[in-house]
Order: structure tokens, then sequence, then C-alpha cells
């Protein structure tokens, strides 16, 4: 039906000049209908288009007609979608999406602009700061820009152009490629490791004040307990903090002990402030993964900043002892 409409209004106009006009009153239209769903039809989509109230009107008429079929039921000032309205919507608004996606990732600057990548903050806090001069060395004429955030990045609405995600793998229309593995270990200073001694069991956690951070949970170690209620009224002692970096500092502090990943205490127990506590070493099923839109792969500062950290990665060591 939309072909034959498409054809008779190509015929009537004259050919190439009139199908490219339907073309954008397509697109006008879509946008307007992507726009708004129940309320005031012209009012909604106009703010969010950025066009007079009967400019939209128009243009969604225009599509009505061009359809053959009403998109809305009109009540006065407001309107509701038909069923042939709210069969459309979800494959104009996708259409968009995906045109939005391709123009981004086809603009200049995301090409020959600075490197944005996205990461946890303390990712980028104990593990790629010291190791990112290497990168900035090897190549000089890519700027680098770090966006830390705990929140999964919207590649077609930001410019980021790559991400270090902790997590499971396998996010939907982007590559992903693990970068580094973790696990859990309790850790202190090596004076509080030598006045208390390793911990194996719950009951060797009593020696210690416990250092809290709920993304790594005491109760999460086999030395801990299944009951949470039992926790929290025996084992809750010590600081408790929001963000895994204030656990590792309050470590090397001489606070406590702290259940930490592997990736953020690395460093500390290389260089001695921190000691691994216990010879229960977990692996975690989440990991990192480097990840970012498959057509970006092609950009000489992606290419150059993926090899240089998987490198960095392979070169990173694991835990001594490993359960």
């Amino acid at each position: 039906m939309i072909r034959r409409r498409w054809r008779e209004a190509t015929e009537r106009g004259g050919g190439r000049l009139r199908r490219r006009a339907l073309s954008e009153r397509l697109r006008r239209g879509g946008g307007a209908v992507r726009s708004c769903r129940t309320v005031a039809v012209a009012v909604a989509a106009a703010d969010a288009l950025g066009v007079s109230a009967a400019a939209v009107s128009m243009q969604i008429r225009a599509l009505e007609e061009y359809l053959g079929t009403p998109l809305f039921h009109r009540r006065g000032r407001l309107a509701q979608l038909t069923a042939a309205g709210s069969q459309l919507l979800p494959r104009v608004r996708n259409g968009l999406a995906e045109l939005e996606r391709a123009i981004n990732e086809a603009r200049r600057e995301q090409r020959t602009g600075p490197l944005t990548v996205s990461m946890l903050a303390s990712f980028l806090q104990q593990w790629l700061l010291l190791r990112l001069p290497g990168f900035n060395s090897r190549h000089p004429q890519f700027e680098v820009r770090i966006h830390t955030s705990d929140q999964m990045v919207d590649f077609g609405h930001s410019d980021v152009q790559a991400a270090i995600r902790f997590g499971a793998g396998g996010w939907p229309k982007l590559h992903c490629e693990k970068l580094l593995d973790d696990w859990l270990l309790p850790v202190c200073t090596p004076q509080l490791l030598k006045k208390h001694g390793l911990v194996s069991n719950q009951a060797d956690l009593r020696r210690y004040h416990l250092l809290h951070e709920e993304s790594e949970a005491w109760r999460a170690w086999p030395g801990g307990t299944t009951d949470e209620s039992a926790f929290y009224a025996d084992e809750r002692r010590g600081a408790t903090f929001d963000d895994a970096v204030s656990v590792v500092r309050a470590a090397g502090a001489g606070q406590g002990l702290a259940l930490a990943r592997w990736s953020l205490v690395a460093l500390d127990i290389e260089s001695g402030r921190l000691a691994i506590a216990s010879r229960t070493i977990i692996p975690i099923k989440s990991a990192y993964y480097f990840v970012c839109p498959a057509s970006y792969l092609e950009m000489d500062k992606i290419a150059a900043f993926r090899t240089w950290i998987m490198e960095e990665a392979r070169r990173a060591p694991g835990p001594p002892l490993k359960s």
C-alpha cells in the first residue's frame, strides 16, 4: 500500500524531486510521532523537536495523509495513538535512533579528535593511572580523555569512543573483549597481619576490625556467613565506605581488614603497603572488558589504545595464591 502511494505521488510530482520531498516528509513526520504519545501533541513534540506547534501539526497531518490512516485519536488539545500509530512508533523510534548512531559514528571529530574512554573510577585510580604514561609516550599524537562512571555509556549519544566495563560481558551490538579476570582476597597492612595472623574461617575474622564496602561484602568470602542478619550483628565492626578505593585506602592506613578485588590492590601489595591476609583467594564471575562499537575498531586511536591496554593486561600478574 505504501509503495503504491509512493509511486502515485512520484508520478504526479514528476519524479525524483517529488520522491525526495516525500522522504523528507516521512522523516519529519516520523520525528513528530516519536516525540509525542498521549499528551498535547503539538506542544510536547514542538518542545522536543525545537520547532513550532503548528509545524508539528502540519507534519503529522501530512504523514497521516501519505499513509492513508490516522495516527492519533484527537480530543481537543489532547491526542492518543491509534493502533496504527502504536504499531508505527517503535519502528520509527528504532529507525531514527539507528540513523543518529550512524551519523554520530561518521562524525569527523570522532575519528580525529581526542580519545575518550569511560571506566570505573576505582579502575582508573588503582590500575590504569600509573600505567597511562606508557601509552602517552608510545602515542603522543593522541590526546586521552578519561570519563569515570559506574553507568554503561550509550555510545550513540556521547563523545565516548571506548570503555572498560566491569561485568559479565556480552553487551549487545558492541565489540566486547575480555581484558582482565579478577579475584577477591582479604588484605591489611603487614603490621596488622603480623599482629593478628592469617584468616581462614569466620572465627578468625573476629580478630580484626572489618572494613566494609557493599559491592565486595564480607559475606561473599568463604570465611564469612550466608546469614546476613547474623553477619551484621556479629561482624559489622569497623568503618563502612560507599566506594572500593576508600576501603583500599583505609586498609593501607592500618584501619582494619578489607575484602578487595585483586585488580585494585595488586600494586599496593607489590609495593609492600598491603599484605594478603589469607590463603583463601576466590575468583569472581565479573571481569574487565574492553568495549566499543565494532565500527570504531578501524579508528587509529582506538586500535592503538586497544593494543596497548591488552598488552598491559597480559603483563599484569595474578594473585600468588589462587583458591
